[in-house]
């Protein structure tokens, strides 16, 4: 696991089905992701969106990830490299939004 991989929220961005087919330009996993996403989502997403290189890495960012979601928007804020560096890491709602259904992200965090 790369450490720039973990996400502000914690999830590991190497285990992303978006980030997996971007690494490996796959566009049947594209159009996948793109489906289920839509349906999960309850909005229109494009094949053509899904491309990321990882929450904090430099490069591609999937839309919502990039601007607007308000986990890595609030870490970018407060200069913080993920959320683990944050005082209000076991308090924090926003961050309660994955962590309340991905064990693992916290785990992530803690293990800094």
């Amino acid at each position: 696991m790369k450490s720039n991989l973990i996400a502000y929220c914690g999830l590991n961005c190497e285990e992303c089905e978006a980030y997996i087919a971007t690494i490996n330009n796959d566009d049947k996993l594209r159009e996948k992701v793109a489906k289920e996403w839509s349906i999960a989502n309850e909005v229109v997403i494009a094949k053509e969106m899904i491309n990321c290189e990882g929450c904090r890495a430099n490069g591609k960012r999937f839309p919502f990830c990039d601007k607007m979601c308000p986990i890595r928007l609030c870490g970018i804020a407060k200069e913080v490299e993920t959320c683990g560096d944050c005082e209000k890491l076991k308090t924090c709602e926003k961050l309660k939004m994955v962590t309340d259904h991905n064990d693992n992200a916290l785990d992530n965090l803690l293990k800094k």
